[in-house]
């Protein structure tokens, strides 16, 4: 029997005020077990302790959302007896350290939060934040994390459709892996994690357990020391083709009537599972540890308990069952075993070897964990930006933008994703958002991943209310009509109040942007402790407050793309600008300067903007989209032309100097194209709707030219190209 030190206290990551909480819920010292088992429990990962207080202020309903936060994904409605089931979540740390293998498995475990509720996924995509471009780790871990994305995704047939990726030396120590998936399933086949009926058998499905990942959970609620290296061993190793089978198998069980419950092991494992069916049921628990299919050799209670091998389920059956379900898996050559039964006891109760080496209440590990109201500080309100220089030569400054690691075509990552399989895909990546169509039907989903770290960083607030209001917009630019969104909030250490001041303020700013665009959160995941005191490395990331977005369209054929279509199209401006440049990357790229307040946000305007946006679509009036975001109008337009092969001429006098006009990063703001007999109908829609419209030129011709008074700015399409496809290709040839 191991003695219970404050040294291994420690180790298992609980302070000695947790550890005082842990021996008064128990009435006695707990035995390695399950000192373990509460030590998942209890990690920031699995009981956000840090943030549930103010995660509380997030609108989570809506007259779309069937199911809110607190299941494995979000449900929402998405007509005619259909369901759209959704989550994304971090796996960051894993991702560091074994770049593969982290990015592998988070693709697969966000991929059975969400057929666990009965969704067959559709789609995947990913949120990916890397450190300097010249990092001497960077290009290793940029390599094994695409390659883990896609070796995953492609392996197990689901379209990796789209994502965003930025780079900051905040992320030098600490980079972030953020994965979404997105499933459709009928919505009376919707499953759930509460376990019930006392005496129901409770069987684990799928590979068999080994030691890998084993302290997880309380890694990823860690900030990286110089040992990062040696935490190699708590990263899961992945096995598509297992989760493919997984998935068939499942979702054949659960077109019968067997399953009661159901949850997949994640993070903690078998513990985390059992505890949540558990606990949500309001029921207790037994299992018989020597019951557990095992890979390795003379395996403890321990190591099974908080093992994270991958590909693995739980469920409650209903009685006399088992040998239904049990057929359904041994035909797709997967492990099943009974391993427990449900109880009226409220507790965990684990056996092995005939003792019990595991006696615990479950009200103190699940909805009694620790919850702490830590101290936080706003941030000082961003200073105004002075001396604002000009733009010499737009053309110039447009290459230099469309260069840089944050703007250059991502081409190089997304061709290694398999974004086509299951022939539903609408939009490839590189539009505003990917749209996959509902299979056998004309409805089609959009989705997008948002979030600018930098605006987070100078004003958490402004940034947590972008980040929501920019995913509301891409789905607007496609022409779907938002409905919700999940999100993964990546912050550094909650204990330092600077860092928990970002949290409130980015929380608060969400909450607003939500509520006005009646965007509900439906799911979601908290990743912090993300800094490094490593070597090399950076202290805390910028907040980054990611958000994953879906929306609706009616007729996937209507949707909208980026790409210019035809020579003499008039080129528009929608929405009101305002020439801001702080935080801009043109203000970073062009001018070294990382300064100023982000872009202010109107809610209501975003709102006008994005419903006249849709109805323009949807009525065919508008010809091209594509919204305003990181480095303004130039590089909008710059991006529609290289995706049509079609130059343009800016020909109208701007309403600010070039550079405020042009690499301006205002909110709410489109481009769009539409034909000379389509204008007079659609401005009257816009003055009626109170939105700002402004021709700015026709497309035309194989070059960008901006009329200046004195001169033309001019590039051609070639070099442009030549600028935005190069930066990848050149930084992974090495």
């Amino acid at each position: 029997m191991t003695a219970i030190t404050p040294d291994i206290v420690a180790e298992h990551g609980l302070s000695s005020d947790e550890y005082d909480r842990l021996l008064h819920a128990l009435g006695r010292e707990p035995n390695l077990v399950e000192l373990g088992i509460f030590s998942v429990m209890w990690s920031e990962h699995c009981s956000y302790k840090s943030s549930r207080i103010h995660l509380k202020k997030l609108p989570t309903t809506g007259p779309q959302v069937i199911c809110g936060p607190g299941e494995n994904a979000g449900v929402i409605d998405i007509g005619d007896g259909q369901a759209a089931i959704f989550k994304m979540e971090s796996h960051n740390h894993p991702s560091y350290i074994e770049p593969y293998q982290g990015a592998a498995t988070g693709v697969g475990g966000i991929l059975r939060d969400v057929f666990t509720m009965g969704a067959r996924p559709v789609a995947n995509l990913n949120a990916l934040r890397f450190g300097r471009p010249d990092h001497p780790k960077m290009r290793h871990l940029i390599s094994g994390v695409v390659a883990g994305i896609g070796g995953y995704g492609n392996c197990v047939g689901v379209p990796t459709v789209g994502g965003e990726v930025n780079f900051h030396p905040a992320y030098d120590g600490n980079i972030l892996v953020n994965a979404m998936t997105v499933g459709v399933a009928d919505q009376d086949k919707i499953f759930y994690s509460a376990a019930s009926g006392v005496g129901n058998p409770i069987v684990y499905v799928g590979s068999k357990t080994g030691r890998d990942g084993i302290h997880g959970a309380t890694m990823a609620s860690a900030d990286f020391g110089d040992d990062a290296d040696a935490k190699r061993p708590t990263v899961q190793v992945g096995d598509p083709f297992t989760e493919k089978l997984l998935i068939e198998a499942c979702l054949e069980l659960m077109a019968t009537d067997v399953i009661v419950a159901i949850q997949d092991m994640g993070a903690a494992g078998l513990t985390s599972s059992s505890v949540e069916m558990a606990s949500k049921g309001g029921v207790g628990i037994e299992l018989v540890m020597d019951d557990v299919p095992q890979r390795e050799e003379g395996m403890t209670p321990y190591e099974m308990m908080l093992s994270e091998s991958q590909e693995r389920m739980l469920m409650v059956l209903k009685p006399g069952r088992e040998a239904e379900a049990e057929a359904i898996f041994r035909k797709w050559e997967l492990d099943f075993a009974v391993i427990g039964r449900v109880t009226d006891t409220g507790r965990m109760v684990l056996r092995w070897k005939g003792e019990t080496v595991a006696d615990i209440p479950l009200g103190p590990l699940a909805d009694e964990a620790p919850l702490y109201d830590r101290p936080h500080t706003a941030p000082p309100p961003p200073k105004a930006l002075v001396n604002v220089p000009e733009s010499r030569d737009i053309a110039a400054d447009l290459l230099t933008l469309m260069a840089c690691p944050d703007l250059a075509s991502r081409r190089w990552i997304w061709e290694q994703y398999d974004h086509m399989v299951g022939a539903d895909t609408v939009q490839r990546p590189g539009g505003d958002a990917a749209v996959v169509r509902v299979h056998g039907t004309d409805k089609a989903l959009a989705m997008t991943t948002d979030c600018t770290p930098r605006y987070c960083f100078a004003d958490p607030e402004a940034g947590g209310r972008q980040a929501v209001a920019e995913a509301w917009r891409n789905l607007s630019a496609v022409g779907a009509t938002p409905l919700a969104i999940t999100n993964c909030l990546n912050f550094a250490n909650p204990q330092r109040p600077e860092i928990m001041g970002q949290i409130v303020g980015c929380l608060d700013g969400m909450a607003d942007a939500c509520r006005a665009l009646d965007f509900p959160i439906v799911s979601g995941n908290v990743s912090l402790y993300n800094e490094s005191k490593a070597t090399g490395g950076g202290s805390a990331i910028l907040p980054t407050p990611a958000i994953g977005g879906v929306g609706l369209l009616p007729d996937w054929s209507k949707s909208a793309t980026i790409a210019f279509k035809g020579s003499g199209d008039i080129i528009l401006v929608i929405g009101k600008r305002g020439g801001h440049l702080g935080q801009t990357l043109w203000l970073r790229e062009c001018h070294g300067r990382e300064e100023g307040p982000p872009p202010p946000v109107d809610l209501v305007a975003e709102r006008a903007a994005g419903d006249l946006v849709r109805e323009g679509i949807r009525s065919g009036a508008l010809t091209a989209v594509h919204d305003v975001s990181d480095g303004g109008i130039a590089v909008t337009i710059a991006e529609m032309a290289l995706a049509g092969n079609i130059g343009a001429m800016i020909d109208r006098k701007q309403p600010f100097d070039c550079a405020g006009s042009f690499f301006a990063e205002d909110q709410g703001v489109y481009i769009v194209t539409i034909e000379d007999h389509a204008m007079l109908d659609f401005l009257g829609q816009a003055h009626a709707a109170g939105v700002e419209v402004e021709p700015m030129g026709r497309t035309g011709g194989k070059r960008l030219i901006f009329e200046r008074p004195n001169r033309d700015d001019v590039v051609s399409l070639g070099d442009l190209r030549a600028a935005h496809e190069g930066f990848f290709p050149a930084l992974m040839a090495g």
